[in-house]
């Protein structure tokens, strides 16, 4: 109620049992609204502070954690800042607002809003299924969390084959309304005119070459690409195509090391590995399975480094706050809001007239 002022609860009215305070069977009187007019009427009226300002007014944490200093805005003339210094660039995935905040808070250069949120997020079996609509929803809830990396964003299977012009279209969208920098495109040589088209309407374009998860069906499953002279030739001759047609990074996703590397030479812009080697300009993983939000035992690909057991420490509050629960051990008294003695004798008094005249 607006311009209530809290003190704490007595200890009395804490100890009073619920059956007390709620009665099994409530009906409203007419003369509900006089009686509670009257005994709230010394209630000051001042303007109610907005509810994001009041929420968790009461009380604060014990233990706030240091403000993070606030970085540039990371550019697309950064990352090329980075590459051209040796500067290894980092990329991570994130696909909800808490996933970019933290992502940007620990100060990655580079977020990928990436489809395999169908995947890890959505609970799909592949990425295939993941629509521009998915896409364009995760993307403006990751660019509302990551205020200083550079985003970008996967262009979802369908959105982008049947045509250059089709793909312009689907990435102009994801641009004005996921509002993302730049976006991926998964495949080879042969999407160079629809890169190069891309490009030409000043949007930027990372590629993704050798396991290309949307390509999975044809590829035979999820399988390590590059691993005879025929298949990582056809590798380097994909990446410098779409080097030509005008992208400006490469994602390089499940190849021998060697190969990445020797990718990573021949080209002049820089390459993120994925199960790529060290070879590389910089290096992703998938959010979820780095800081491992999934509970022991879930497939995990190789290439994946454990950095954190997310699965087990929300596992273990989680479980706490159920027995809590079920004991009443939670909310204790800090995790309340108050009301003083004065008004809470005349709310009962209100109440105690009410069910006498009902």
């Amino acid at each position: 109620m607006a311009g209530v002022t809290m003190r704490p609860l007595s200890r009395s009215v804490l100890a009073t049992p619920v059956s007390r305070m709620r009665p099994t069977h409530f009906t409203r009187p007419q003369c509900l609204n006089t009686i509670l007019d009257l005994r709230c009427s010394s209630i000051s009226s001042t303007p109610a502070l907005p509810y994001s300002q009041t929420r968790y007014s009461s009380y604060s944490s014990p233990d706030p954690a240091p403000k993070t200093p606030k970085r540039k805005k990371v550019t697309l003339q950064t990352l090329r800042n980075l590459y051209k210094k040796g500067e290894p660039i980092s990329m991570i995935t994130a696909y909800d607002y808490p996933s970019a905040h933290v992502a940007d808070t620990a100060g990655v250069d580079t977020v990928l809003v990436g489809d395999s949120l169908g995947m890890v997020v959505l609970g799909l079996d592949n990425t295939v299924e993941v629509n521009m609509e998915d896409m364009i929803m995760h993307s403006r809830s990751v660019v509302r969390g990551a205020k200083s990396a550079f985003i970008i964003t996967d262009l979802p299977m369908g959105s982008y084959e049947v045509s250059p012009e089709q793909a312009v279209k689907s990435c102009i969208r994801l641009v004005k309304e996921g509002r993302v920098h730049a976006v991926k495109i998964e495949g080879g040589a042969e999407l160079a005119p629809t890169i190069k088209q891309i490009t030409q309407a000043g949007i930027p374009v990372c590629g993704h070459i050798g396991l290309t998860p949307q390509r999975q069906n044809a590829l035979g499953g999820f399988c390590v690409q590059g691993k005879t002279c025929k298949n990582a030739l056809k590798l380097l001759d994909d990446a410098l195509a779409m080097q030509e047609a005008g992208v400006f990074m490469f994602v390089l996703e499940a190849m021998p090391a060697e190969v990445a590397t020797l990718i990573t030479q021949k080209l002049s812009v820089p390459t993120i590995g994925i199960g790529a080697g060290n070879g590389c300009s910089g290096q992703v993983l998938v959010q979820v399975d780095m800081t491992g939000n999934f509970e022991p035992g879930r497939f995990v690909p190789k290439f994946v480094k454990k950095y954190a057991d997310v699965w087990g420490e929300a596992l273990r509050g989680i479980q706490q706050y159920h027995a809590e629960v079920k004991s009443r051990a939670f909310p204790e008294v800090e995790h309340t809001y108050p009301i003083s003695k004065e008004e809470l004798a005349k709310f009962e008094q209100a109440v105690d007239e009410m069910y006498k005249k009902s």
